[in-house]
This record gives structure tokens, C-alpha cells and sequence, in this order.
């Protein structure tokens, strides 16, 4: 098992790598996706995703990809309050779009699943754009209208998509188990607000500290195993349990020692394991063999970039094109779209590798819309 690990760990570092030669432009999970690609079946075959115990990691870091997903979501924020009107108006207008253009898509390639494409065509998200603000110290009003838009998009494609790769039978049980699952949170962050103030509270958190217990770190672990077991017993997703715990942890305000901790045990371990993985469990063969599966990659990624570009015409007063550039970046949906069709046999090998495939080929204008916002600034 750990001379495994210590192959997919290694590998995992391919993902940084790339990113400091490709000095800031290049996402840090393309090197991940890709090194997983070289080790799986698509290349050497030296990692089987399959065997024993790698599905339960990587069913671990699809959770904490989804929580820090969700950290970037804090629905008090100034700057998504702000813009919060007209960024539900282009996420209307991103879904408006989305619909025809799925079915369009679907029917031309004949994937299956129009549903699920205009879901992947209307998303975007947090965990890539929010750095790209914060980084190139974007502002303005039309910011805000993206940072609404973005945290708007990412929260409802995050309830939405799963239900698109659920039969027809179990789409009520799958709504049951997400609302039982936004209850079970929303009563977490009652509690942890009533008692935040408290002499006890203080205490723990102080005796933390000093004698290293990470006791803030092992509440956020627990509320997410715990949303993960919920989605687990009730047919919902992981996708929802693990944002939905990243929106609650968020919401507290804690310290940023906490935030440091989830990112070191998430991004640092959990999160480059999961895409190693699904980029082993890739079949880019079966893509490049099959030209329709090619020709959906790049239909689904300019539909994307075309329904947000759309939108931001509507919804902006300036800076339109730039805004829709970077509100389109989209990875980690497609990759969890990817991961589940997989593991639910609704999707082909080759379907899988062509949502993967559309995610990054959105990043291409995500990034230069952020070039375009930066050098107005």
C-alpha cells in the first residue's frame, strides 16, 4: 500500500511543478490529471485505481475537493452580496442558454445525457476563479457581479448535476437525501453559532493552540465524514455532503490557522490523489479513438465559454466579454461529473475523458479573461 501511495504522491507533485514552469497559467491539476494519464490505463499501467484500498482514498479527496470547493463559497461575503441581483440574473441567463445548447450537443453526438451536458454548460467554478481575483487583486462592480455569479453557479450545479446521472427512480431519493443533508448542515451551523461565544468554547480553542490539538481540524473533518455517511445512506452524493460542509465551515469565520490546516491536508494529500487517480482511471485511448467523443469535448467547452459570454453581456456594464471569459472556467465539476458516471457505469471511458477534456479546454479562456480584467485594472 505505501509504495503505492509514495508513486501517487510523487506524482501528485508533477501538478505544482508544471504550474511554477508555467508561471502562474497553468492549474495546478493539469499536471495532476496528466501524471495520473502517464501512470493508469491511458499509459504505463502502473496504477490500478481499481485495487484495494484507492478507491476509498480517492473516494476521501472527491470529499475534501468538494469542501475546499465549498470554503471558497461564504454567502455573507460583502462582495457576493453586492453583486448578488445581477449575478443571479447572468446565472438565469447561463441557464436559459444552457438548456437548448445541451440538447443541441447531445443530439449531435448522441452522449445520452442533455441534462447533464447543460448543467456542465451553465457552471463554473469557485475553486479556480476565486484564486485568479484574489492573485490579480481584481475590483470593481463588475467583479463582484462575477464573484456572485460564480458562488451562485458553483452551489447550485453542485446540487443539480448529480441528479443528471441518476435513474429516473431514484432522482426523489436523491433529492430527499440532499435535503436531509442541507438540514442536518443548517442545523450544524445553528449549533456551532450558539455556542461559538461560549467560556468552554474559548478555552478548547486556546488549549488548541498551544498544545497542537487541531481540535477545530477534527470538528471540520468530523461534520464531513458525518454530511459523506448521510449522502452515503440516503442516495445522495459526496459532492453535496462535502460543499455543503465547506459552506458551513466558511460561514463560522474561523481563524486561518484552520483554513491552513484544511488546505494543507486537502490540497497537499487528499485533493492531488483524487485527480492522479481519475486521471488514471481515464481512458484517453478511447477518446482519441473515437472522433464524436473528440468533437464533444471542444462542443461542450464552447458552449460553456459562449453561454457565459452571453450572459455577461446581459448582466454587465462593463468589461462584458472579460467577465464571461472568467466566469466560464469550469474543472472540477467536469471531473466529478466524470468520476461518477464512471463509477455508476452511466458513462463510457471515453465520455468520461471528453467532460475531463472540455474542463481544461475552459481554462484556456477563463485564463485570458483574467488577463483581460487584470490589465484594465
Amino acid at each position: 500500500m505505501f509504495s503505492q501511495l509514495t508513486v501517487l504522491v510523487l506524482a501528485g507533485l508533477a501538478g505544482p511543478l508544471l504550474a511554477f514552469t508555467g508561471q502562474g497559467l497553468v492549474p495546478v491539476v493539469i499536471g495532476e490529471l496528466a501524471a495520473g494519464v502517464v501512470l493508469g490505463h491511458t499509459g504505463i499501467g502502473a496504477v490500478d485505481p481499481a485495487s484495494q484500498p484507492l478507491p476509498a482514498f480517492k473516494a476521501i479527496g472527491f470529499a475534501m475537493l468538494m469542501l475546499t470547493a465549498g470554503t471558497h463559497v461564504d454567502i455573507s461575503s460583502p462582495a457576493i452580496r453586492k453583486g448578488f441581483l445581477r449575478g443571479l440574473g447572468a446565472l438565469a441567463v447561463v441557464a436559459v442558454t444552457a438548456l437548448p445548447a445541451g440538447v443541441l450537443v447531445d443530439r449531435a453526438i448522441g452522449l445520452g445525457h442533455p441534462a447533464l451536458l447543460a448543467v456542465l454548460i451553465a457552471g463554473s467554478s469557485a475553486a479556480v476563479a476565486f484564486p485568479i481575483i484574489s492573485e490579480r487583486g481584481l475590483r470593481g462592480d463588475h467583479v463582484a457581479v462575477l464573484i456572485a455569479w460564480v458562488a451562485l453557479a458553483d452551489a447550485s450545479t453542485v446540487v443539480v448535476m448529480p441528479l443528471t446521472l441518476s435513474a429516473s427512480g431514484n432522482v426523489a431519493e436523491a433529492l430527499g437525501g440532499d435535503a436531509a443533508i442541507v438540514a442536518a448542515g443548517a442545523l450544524v451551523l445553528l449549533l456551532a453559532l450558539r455556542t461559538q461565544p461560549t467560556t468552554i468554547s474559548h478555552r478548547l480553542r486556546d488549549q488548541s493552540l498551544t498544545k497542537g490539538w487541531a481540535w477545530q481540524l477534527r470538528i471540520s473533518l468530523v461534520l464531513l465524514l458525518g454530511l459523506s455517511a448521510m449522502a452515503e445512506r440516503t442516495g445522495a452524493s459526496t459532492l453535496v455532503a462535502g460543499f455543503l460542509a465547506g459552506m458551513v465551515i466558511v460561514r463560522l469565520h474561523e481563524s486561518d490557522r484552520l483554513s491552513m490546516q484544511i488546505l494543507g491536508l486537502g490540497n497537499g494529500f487528499f485533493v492531488p490523489l483524487f485527480f492522479v487517480l481519475l486521471g488514471a482511471e481515464l481512458d484517453l485511448r478511447a477518446l482519441f479513438a473515437s472522433p464524436s467523443r473528440i468533437a464533444l469535448a471542444f462542443a461542450l467547452a464552447a458552449a460553456a465559454v459562449l453561454a457565459h459570454v452571453i450572459a455577461a453581456a446581459v448582466m454587465t456594464r462593463t468589461r462584458r466579454v472579460a467577465t464571461g471569459l472568467a466566469a466560464s472556467a469550469q474543472l472540477g465539476m467536469p471531473a466529478a461529473a466524470a468520476s461518477l458516471g464512471l463509477s455508476t457505469h452511466l458513462l463510457a471511458p471515453a465520455d468520461a475523458a471528453a467532460l475531463v477534456a472540455a474542463g481544461c479546454l475552459t481554462l484556456i479562456p477563463a485564463t485570458a479573461g483574467s488577463l483581460l480584467l487584470a490589465r484594465g485594472q
